[in-house]
């Protein structure tokens, strides 16, 4: 009988499934610094015999990373290679720009068969609350970046394929194809669920990236909320606008299926709130409280506002007539009627509280 044949298979070093990540930790690198097989096929052996043309292939090695939990992603297309491994930084700026994306790609599910948008689908209505809220799922999950892996639900796990999943995308977007999908608008325009976009046509791997902007972190808009997917998971960040990196490049954009919430359906606006008008907060008919007067609302509250400061005299800063969505007409009309009646420093920021609207109503 001839000497057995032993055949090793390199493994995917940066492989992120559970078995890999466990066997990196516990397993010393081979003498020849080769990282050792994969678990799932670690090592093959095969018998070849002179007397016999039978072969023999047997999986060592089984016992302790078959108990361990399936991956949470899909697995990597085959004849792709796996991406390269990112290190975890202090410095938000430094994990740009080197967020490069994979191309336009179908969706993918748990067995990783592809699945195509069917002909001439339209695109899915969804609200801006929504939008947010599906973001966050990744960030809890603190989704790996990826330029070849799916997660669960069929997206990609790199920056595009993240806006892709929140705006509820019938298949993998990038860069170069999100605004095909979306109208661009106006940085005074932004509100949650809308993202920054830069697509570098000439080199598309170098520097391109899109964020999903999830609000104004105070009045100034020189800071916002971002949500994104950069190495090396998905973030919620506060950022400079428009960001770190290559700031004057990035652009805004709205996606074409949003749809407004509940409350910011269009209806009759009464020019005066009554009981039955909209809630009351701190006792005050009407008052809806102060989250939906903030940098990035759009409600029938804030039109409600913007009238009656225009019926009390106070809307010299329209340019147009009032609208739902805040603008910054609309604090600095609130802080001159603040203003008018004998309030400074903060009790006139121009954000209305339940008592300036008792009075800006009575």
């Amino acid at each position: 009988m001839e000497t057995p044949v032993f055949e090793e298979i390199d493994p995917a070093i940066d492989c992120e499934c559970p078995g890999c990540r466990h066997w990196r930790r516990v397993l010393p690198h081979s003498p020849a610094g080769r990282a050792l097989a994969h678990p799932a096929a670690y090592r093959t052996l095969v018998v070849a015999t002179a007397a016999a043309s039978a072969t023999v292939v047997s999986a060592l090695g089984a016992g302790p990373a078959a108990a361990l939990p399936a991956a949470a992603h899909a697995p990597h297309r085959p004849g792709v290679p796996a991406d390269s491994a990112f290190a975890d930084s202090a410095d938000p700026a430094r994990d740009e720009p080197g967020t490069p994306q994979g191309p336009r790609s179908p969706l993918y599910g748990a067995t990783g068969r592809p699945a195509a948008p069917p002909a001439g689908a339209e695109l899915a209505g969804i609200t801006r609350t929504e939008i947010i809220d599906r973001a966050k799922t990744w960030v809890a999950a603190k989704v790996p970046y990826s330029l070849t892996a799916y997660w669960s639900d069929g997206y990609r796990q790199d920056c595009s394929g993240f806006v892709s999943m929140a705006w509820k995308l019938p298949a993998n977007e990038w860069t170069g194809s999100l605004g095909t999908v979306a109208d661009r608008i106006t940085k005074e325009e932004l509100q949650p669920g809308d993202i920054l976009l830069f697509h570098n046509a000439s080199d598309p791997e170098k520097g391109s990236h899109v964020v999903i902007f999830g609000g104004w972190t105070d009045g100034t808009r020189t800071a916002y909320t971002a949500y994104e997917q950069t190495p090396p998971h998905t973030r919620k960040l506060d950022t400079p606008y428009a960001y770190w990196s290559n700031s004057a490049k990035y652009l805004p954009y709205r996606y074409k299926g949003v749809v407004a919430d509940q409350a910011g359906k269009a209806g009759t606006v009464p020019d005066a709130p009554d009981a039955a008008a909209g809630p009351a907060s701190h006792g005050v008919a009407g008052y809806p409280g102060r989250g939906m007067f903030r940098p990035g609302a759009d409600n029938v509250y804030v039109t409600r506002l913007g009238r009656q400061l225009v019926k009390k005299g106070f809307g010299a800063h329209y340019t147009k007539g009032p609208g739902p969505r805040w603008s910054e007409a609309d604090r600095l009309g609130v802080q001159a009627f603040q203003r008018a009646q004998g309030w400074r420093g903060g009790a006139a920021d121009g954000f209305p509280g339940p008592e300036t609207w008792r009075r800006l109503f009575s």
